[in-house]
């Protein structure tokens, strides 16, 4: 059996009939007929039922195409991987950039100054996005809220614990007071980001809220921090952030202490557990631990 062959046979499954699938990869009928026969003589089964004008799988076709997805997606990722040895060290790293700010760009810098030839793709993406990406690898590193445990195969390396803060326009009534009470931010509309890409924010909120036996006035819901302080600064409601990001802030924007706040945020560096031990990546963690001890 040959890799060459299972992409043909993923073709006709896909495309469910073997005209049209010979015309995607650029083979002719007959040779591809050929093909998926060898293909059935070699593993001893039926695979496709052939009708008119289309094809239908049988149940040794089903597992096949199953298996045969799978086993061509990790050879392609072994290709991508060898033929990125020869480029040189190629990291993927995702982040929050209301928690990464003030430490991830000088751990980049360092790493790069350090391993010119590296080559370093960095993603703004939501919380959900992080997690999906380290889970799937197509992130190598993800800088968010740690979770508790290795949880899916993941390994949390922490690095800085933050405050909560309530984001307010310059102008509002509680810009200046020097603590907000949970009833005063309560009674504010309240812009959030959105529930589905930040799980952990939103059970962070109401968790701390029902502890005060409070119900929020949600105004609305962001994809992310440019947006959410955005709302902020046109006057929209005020925003219960992490502190680190003050490195983000608009010029019409502060950050007030809250009076009971919920517990410090824990942001860390997710990987792979089992790619704990690579060089490449054990230096970059390094670089990331080193830089947030050592922020402003």
């Amino acid at each position: 059996m040959e890799l060459r062959q299972l992409r043909y046979f993923v073709a006709v499954a896909e495309a469910g009939n073997i005209s049209r699938a010979a015309q995607t990869i650029f083979l002719t009928q007959p040779a591809l007929s050929r093909q998926i026969k060898a293909l059935e003589e070699e593993i001893g089964q039926c695979l496709l039922e052939r009708q008119a004008h289309s094809i239908r799988l049988t149940p040794a076709g089903e597992v096949l195409l199953r298996e045969a997805r799978e086993l061509l997606r990790h050879a392609d990722q072994v290709l991508e991987t060898v033929r990125g040895t020869g480029r040189g060290v190629r990291l993927r790293v995702g982040y929050a950039p209301s928690l990464a700010s003030g430490f991830l760009s000088a751990a980049v810098e360092n790493f790069s100054q350090a391993h010119p030839g590296a080559r370093i793709e960095l993603f703004d993406l939501s919380t959900s996005e992080l997690r999906a990406g380290l889970e799937n690898d197509t992130l190598d590193v993800a800088v968010t809220v740690g979770q508790d445990g290795a949880g899916r195969g993941l390994k949390w390396t922490p690095l800085v614990r933050s405050t909560w803060r309530l984001a307010v326009n310059h102008r509002h009534p509680l810009a200046g007071r020097a603590r907000v009470k949970p009833a005063e931010l309560a009674r504010e509309p309240l812009l959030v980001y959105c529930q589905r890409d930040y799980p952990e924010y939103w059970e962070a909120l109401h968790g701390w809220l029902r502890t005060h036996k409070l119900r929020p006035r949600i105004a609305g819901e962001h994809d992310g921090a440019d947006s959410l302080l955005a709302a902020v600064e046109s006057g929209l409601g005020v925003a219960l952030v992490s502190a680190r990001a003050a490195h983000l802030l608009p010029s019409r924007v502060q950050l007030q202490p809250i009076s009971n706040p919920p517990p410090p945020l824990c942001i860390a560096a997710g990987c792979r557990a089992e790619r704990m031990d690579e060089k490449p990546l054990a230096v970059f963690l390094a670089e990331l631990r080193h830089a947030a001890k050592n922020m402003p």
